[in-house]
């Protein structure tokens, strides 16, 4: 009876706290759909790239090939890669009509892909995950997700992104190449790394968090198998009282599975993109920037526009600025 009682009052907290959850209201308009990328001014980008001290550029991004990591085990498509013209194919086939002697000379490649927008090193935007049928700002599934995806926040909103960015190296920190399994980050995790780095995080930064997740890569089964991430009171933590601006991670998910709350399977997605309009990176490679102990860059990045969709591959940038 005892058991019963708990799993009882376990189950009207969690919907209690479902009841709580709701979709923030922007505090840049009724239209707004960018969130906190909303902080960004030329002043701001002027800023962190006026800060430049190198001509070295840090690649944060992965590469896409075919049996890359991906959520193919919730039913998303892998990568696919096709030729759509060989220089062989081309004298076969003739299909300029330029016929066997043009086609010799002139050697022809083309190719095409097909993917999910949540493949590699890619941007969550903010219709990604809502709540109860909502996402950020209170737009609507019933009203703004029509057949060619959403008519609102999606990824082709989300502007070009320079700003000072901060790597936190939690891997580093604790003396390991990688996080436990299914380890989650603390808000202590994340201050005694500040602290060995020397370097504090603000408002409108870019901040990126190595779990060391990122040297398992390219392996696919590797990679994905049980990674740690953030947790929801390490992120609450950066938004609310640091004001940092954009998030991201070597993992897919950023967040850590099983969840940490049993009425919500991903409470950090809804929290940032709902709840408080923070997007987020995912697969960004961190490795060279850790090995070079690089904390503190100017961060350049823009996702590809892709319309109405809730995410898109990006290629970010890092400039050391001291």
């Amino acid at each position: 009876m005892k058991i019963i009682k708990v799993l009882i009052a376990s189950l009207i907290a969690g919907i209690a706290q479902a009841q709580t959850d709701q979709v923030g209201k922007s505090p840049w308009g009724p239209e707004d759909e960018i969130g906190t990328l909303n902080h960004m001014t030329d002043t701001s980008r002027l800023k962190a790239l006026s800060g430049i001290s190198s001509g070295r550029v840090y690649d944060l991004s992965f590469d896409y090939f075919v049996g890359m990591p991906s959520f193919h085990s919730l039913g998303d498509p892998n990568y696919q890669y096709w030729l759509t013209h060989t220089p062989r194919g081309t004298v076969v086939d003739n299909p300029n009509g330029l016929g066997e002697d043009m086609n010799r000379l002139v050697s022809y490649t083309g190719d095409a892909i097909s993917m999910y927008t949540h493949m590699g090193t890619h941007i969550d935007a903010l219709n990604h995950f809502g709540l109860n049928g909502k996402i950020w700002n209170g737009f609507s599934a019933d009203r703004h997700l029509g057949d060619k995806g959403w008519q609102k926040a999606g990824a082709e909103t989300i502007p070009p992104i320079v700003a000072r960015g901060v790597l936190i190296d939690i891997a580093a920190s604790k003396g390991v190449d990688r996080l436990t399994e299914n380890y989650r980050i603390t808000v202590e995790d994340l201050k005694q790394a500040l602290t060995r780095q020397r370097i504090q995080i603000g408002s409108g930064d870019v901040v990126l968090i190595r779990t060391g997740q990122g040297n398992l890569y390219p392996d696919r089964e590797s990679y994905l198998h049980d990674y740690a991430g953030i947790s929801l009171e390490a992120v609450k933590w950066m938004v609310e009282d640091q004001g940092i601006m954009l998030l991201g991670a070597d993992n897919l998910s950023f967040e850590a599975f099983p969840p940490e709350r049993e009425d919500n399977w991903v409470p950090v997605h809804t929290y940032l993109l709902a709840e408080r309009g923070v997007m987020f990176m995912e697969l960004v490679n961190l490795e060279e920037l850790a090995a070079d102990q690089v904390y503190e860059f100017a961060f350049i990045g823009a996702p590809l526009k892709l319309r109405g969709a809730s995410g898109a591959p990006m290629r970010p940038l890092a400039i050391p600025i001291r």
